[in-house]
């Protein structure tokens, strides 16, 4: 793959919007550093993203709008959140929010979660790319995970040329620093991240912030990021390295499918990690309501390899089918 840098003066960013709409990956600039974006409707755009990035679980992206009432379309937004979307917006603040019953942002986009994070950047480009795409675009900062986080095209194209469409040039960026994130999925606030918007200045508006529980990181402590050693789990019992069916058991299939099985759900027959990833949360979702339905037993998953995005796929399978938390 060819990685082309766009300059918006020259049409890219209608170019860039163009791509997000066909499931490219645009990386583009915000206030706070360059973001890898996708169309957050579309699993398999998102599934590129954390292919691209090399990302080793699949971490909650936030997804991007051009102005607040998109963005509360997709959440449930209280008076909380709209008072800082206020006095924040466009800004470096991200809300994380429980989801809307008609959300079009994609299961993948959320991790899985009952929670969606939205945020409204305050790049001049980055809104008119927005506005231009007419889709929520999920974006985390464009680098291979673990590097550290761009904040021109030259750090994007040093970390992921070749493996994204495009980057839209947009020059330095102001803040350079990753927006804040503030959990308000529950009766108190939670930051779960420092970053651009100081929590001094959240504070103020809505009282003493919540810190995530000691002797673990937000990604324990909170359902966003949403790392729990049991999560993203359904209903039936799960069982993983399946190399063949019990009765009463759905199929989880990546590649060739067991025989025998009374409903099954396909990840990729091709054998493709992107795909399977792309299909994952859905597919669970879709065997256990209809697996509960038809009065099967539980799921079982056959075997995922672990190259290219089958860490991240068997991360998530290894936590779905850890044993729950008692009520």
């Amino acid at each position: 793959m060819s990685t082309v840098l766009l300059d918006p003066a020259e049409g890219g960013v209608a170019h860039a919007a163009a791509l997000l709409r066909q499931g490219g990956l645009v990386a583009f600039p915000t206030e706070t550093v360059y973001g890898l974006g996708a169309d957050a409707r579309n699993p398999e755009a998102v599934a590129r993203i954390f292919a691209a990035k090399g990302r080793p679980r699949f971490n909650p992206l936030i997804s991007h709008f051009p102005e607040a009432e998109a963005a509360f379309a997709e959440v449930v937004a209280d008076d909380r959140a709209r008072r800082l979307a206020a006095r924040f917006w466009p800004g470096p603040l991200t809300l994380v929010l429980p989801r809307a019953p008609g959300s079009r942002i994609d299961l993948l986009t959320g991790a899985g979660l009952p929670t969606l994070a939205v945020r409204v950047p305050a790049h001049p480009l980055a809104r008119a790319l927005l506005r231009a795409a007419a889709v929520p675009v999920a974006a985390p900062s464009a680098n291979p995970s673990g590097r550290v986080s761009p904040t021109t095209a030259p750090h994007v194209l040093d970390g992921l040329s070749g493996r994204i469409d495009a980057v839209l040039e947009g020059g330095a960026c102001a803040v350079g620093l990753e927006s804040t994130v503030l959990d308000l999925s529950g009766p108190r606030p939670v930051l779960l991240r420092p970053g651009g918007v100081a929590a001094e200045a959240i504070a103020a508006l809505l009282g003493p912030l919540d810190r995530p529980a000691a002797g673990g990181g937000a990604e324990e402590a909170r359902p966003s990021p949403g790392l729990l050693a049991s999560h993203y789990a359904p209903v039936l019992p799960l069982r993983l390295e399946a190399r063949t069916l019990r009765p009463g058991e759905a199929l989880l299939a990546f590649g060739p499918p067991l025989p025998g099985a009374a409903l099954c759900w396909q990840l990729s027959a091709a054998g493709d990690t992107v795909e399977a990833a792309a299909r994952l949360f859905s597919g669970l979702r879709w065997l256990d309501d209809e697996g509960r339905q038809r009065g099967l037993t539980g799921i079982a998953a056959m075997p995922i390899p672990a190259g290219g995005l089958g860490e991240a796929i068997n991360d998530r399978l290894s936590r779905a089918s850890a044993p729950r938390p008692e009520a």
